[in-house]
């Protein structure tokens, strides 16, 4: 029995990498309910938003490494539905178009709380999501799909979604951003770290790639370590202990280190990147109940 286009286009989507489209969403309205500046509908579209990009993203992602050559039948990770004959390139195309035509189309509706200028952030997004591996400078072939992702799904998603409601950006605001995107940046590091040895062959220099494995596990563990001390900072900023919650989560954290550390098969590395998105998105969670109580 063939399988379903649903199911098909659900995998392309890539789900295990949606967490990083929803936490920054999450702490950045939470913050705002913090503030008394929480607006349902400005948090729904920023959330909107947020996923169309993370889905395009992917999209492009899939297109372009399949015509750049990075995805072959020598890649360890899970499926990409082009390579795999799934999806043509040209549809896939046409999909990525299309999906990063409705982020654009949701985003104006945010114009009515942010102003104009709001216009150029979303264009901006949009652009770095097709630029991460496509167009003349593609940011993931160059080693800079960590520092993207560390600031659109981190810095500019939670300070974008704060500003949308509370009309101001703050210190606290950006400062929210720094353990999302430290924590999105993990997922894209456990990703390049199963596939680097592909990667260097197709020429996609990934930070991995550049600097090797080691330096991605201190990466990850540095990452992981400033993410957890963050919520201390809001604490000494006048915060109530309650933003300590994620903290809870260091035993996990400690885990998923010592897994990337001790990991030998490709198989390892794929249940570590879905457990990774998870830890955001429990983060997330914590962090920003944290920030309401």
């Amino acid at each position: 029995m063939s399988e379903s286009r649903l199911r098909i286009w659900l995998g392309a989507a890539r789900p295990r990498t949606l967490p990083a489209a929803v936490a920054p969403v999450l702490v950045g309205s939470a913050l705002a309910w913090h503030d008394g500046r929480f607006h349902p509908g400005a948090a729904a579209l920023c959330l909107g938003f947020s996923l169309l990009v993370q889905v395009g993203t992917n999209f492009a992602n899939d297109y372009y490494d399949f015509i750049r050559g990075a995805d072959t039948a020598a890649r360890v990770g899970p499926r990409r539905a082009v390579a795999a004959g799934l999806i043509s390139p040209a549809i896939m195309y046409r999909a990525m178009l299309a999906v990063f035509g409705a982020a654009f189309l949701v985003g104006l509706g945010l114009v009515a709380w942010g102003g104009p200028w709001l216009i150029a952030v979303g264009v901006a997004s949009i652009l770095c999501g097709v630029a991460y591996t496509g167009g003349p400078f593609p940011l993931a072939y160059h080693g800079l799909g960590d520092v993207f992702v560390f600031l659109f799904f981190g810095l500019v998603a939670v300070g974008g979604t704060y500003f949308v409601q509370a009309g101001r950006l703050t210190a606290e605001a950006i400062l929210a951003g720094v353990p999302i995107g430290l924590l999105a940046a993990n997922i894209l590091v456990v990703n390049n770290y199963r596939d680097a040895d592909t990667d260097a062959v197709a020429g996609k220099r990934t930070l991995v790639v550049r600097l090797g494995r080691p330096a991605a596990r201190v990466q990850f563990g540095l990452s992981l370590l400033l993410a957890l001390a963050t919520p201390g900072v809001f604490l000494l900023r006048g915060h109530a202990a309650w933003c300590l919650l994620p903290v809870l989560l260091a035993p996990l954290a400690w885990s998923h280190a010592r897994r990337l550390r001790d990991s030998k098969s490709p198989s390892e590395l794929i249940a570590l990147l879905g457990d990774t998105g998870k830890l955001l998105a429990g983060y997330a969670v914590l962090f920003g109940a944290g920030l309401v109580l």
